[in-house]
């Protein structure tokens, strides 16, 4: 994908930046040893700190009645924390925690909870998490990564790039590994098509048994689970954004997460060292592992030529094609009853 270079290019990005995302609060790293808490709501509120989503006995009471909208608390990179906040009488509460988690060699690795759906429940933490590829995590990331009850990892992968940085947390953690083979060849021929535009439309038939295996995943609700593929934007960027929009997240704040992708990902860190020689047949090597000068890639922001948002042009191919994203995952064989389980597993 080409950057946009024209100032009516530029004219269009702007006006299609969706507007804040949805979030009753928000946890933010700002160094090894601390977090900021920013919220809105001015109303006095206890802060805890906790291990879990639960507020119990063992958790740390931070302050009683904060009515700031900014807090600063000791929460470490190496731990993973909640920050609970309590209203009057103990009624409301609302779990907070780091959506972007403090990796020192993972890359777009975030927590999909703490969004509003248009309907006022909040997606759970710790039930998803999506990713780039992994295949550079230290034993640091992976203390902090066998915290979060992982019980599945879905690869969205192809064969090949699984061949050349095949994943290791699932053997890490315990966690069931689920892939479906196919291979990137046709996926490449396509992106070099089309001028740019329209770039994920027909994927979702491609990748029709990996959402599939997902899904199932999610509605199953044993453990938390883990997906990615390779630069955690494109197919990961797809798969979220199904998920948020059955369960009733608005498509402004869908739009403005997945390109969070941009920023988020290192990918230094999505790639091993390989020699490409020693894979004369992979087609992926050229694109993933280096620039001409040898440096790694840097990621190019999820718009077309023309300024569109890739999401927003997928989302209006699934309303043509199919109806919505409920009406596509149907046609993996998804019913009332799985999407149902799906919201009461995923929502508060």
């Amino acid at each position: 994908m080409r950057k946009i270079a024209t100032t009516t290019a530029l004219i269009v990005l702007a006006l299609a930046a969706p507007a804040s995302a949805r979030e009753l609060a928000t946890l933010t790293r700002i160094d090894a040893a601390t977090v900021e808490l920013n919220r809105e709501d001015a109303a006095p509120v206890a802060v805890w700190i906790s291990a879990d989503t639960v507020l119990d006995k063992g958790d740390q009471r931070f302050a009683a009645a904060s009515k700031d909208g900014k807090i600063t608390l000791p929460i470490a990179a190496a731990d993973r924390r909640y920050v609970i906040l309590e209203g009057k009488s103990g009624k409301a509460r609302t779990v907070v925690a780091e959506r972007v988690l403090p990796l020192e060699q993972g890359s777009n690795f975030r927590d999909v909870g703490g969004y509003v759906t248009k309907d006022g429940h909040t997606v759970k933490w710790d039930k998803a998490f999506r990713s780039g590829a992994m295949p550079l995590l230290t034993d640091a990331d992976y203390a902090l990564l066998g915290q979060l009850g992982i019980g599945n990892v879905v690869d969205l992968r192809s064969i090949e790039e699984r061949e050349v940085a095949p994943d290791l947390l699932d053997d890490k953690v315990g966690a069931l590994f689920i892939a479906n083979d196919y291979s990137l060849k046709p996926l490449m021929a396509k992106m070099g098509q089309g001028a740019g535009e329209n770039m994920y439309a027909g994927m979702e038939k491609m990748l029709a048994p990996q959402f599939r295996s997902l899904f199932r995943r999610l509605i199953a609700d044993e453990g938390a689970v883990v997906y990615h593929c390779s630069a955690g934007q494109d197919r990961t960027g797809m798969a979220t954004a199904l998920i948020y929009d059955v369960l009733g997240v608005d498509r402004e704040t869908i739009v403005k997460d997945y390109h969070l992708s941009t920023d988020l990902r290192r990918p230094q860190f999505e790639m091993p060292k390989v020699d490409p020689k020693d894979y004369p047949n992979n087609p992926i090597l050229k694109y993933y592992v280096a620039a001409e000068d040898g440096t790694p890639r840097k990621a190019e922001p999820l718009y077309t030529p023309s300024g569109q948002s890739h999401l927003v042009q997928f989302f209006a191919y699934l309303d043509k094609q199919y109806g919505g994203s409920e009406a596509y995952l149907r046609t993996l064989g998804f019913t009332d009853a799985d999407f149902a389980k799906l919201r009461k597993t995923m929502l508060d």
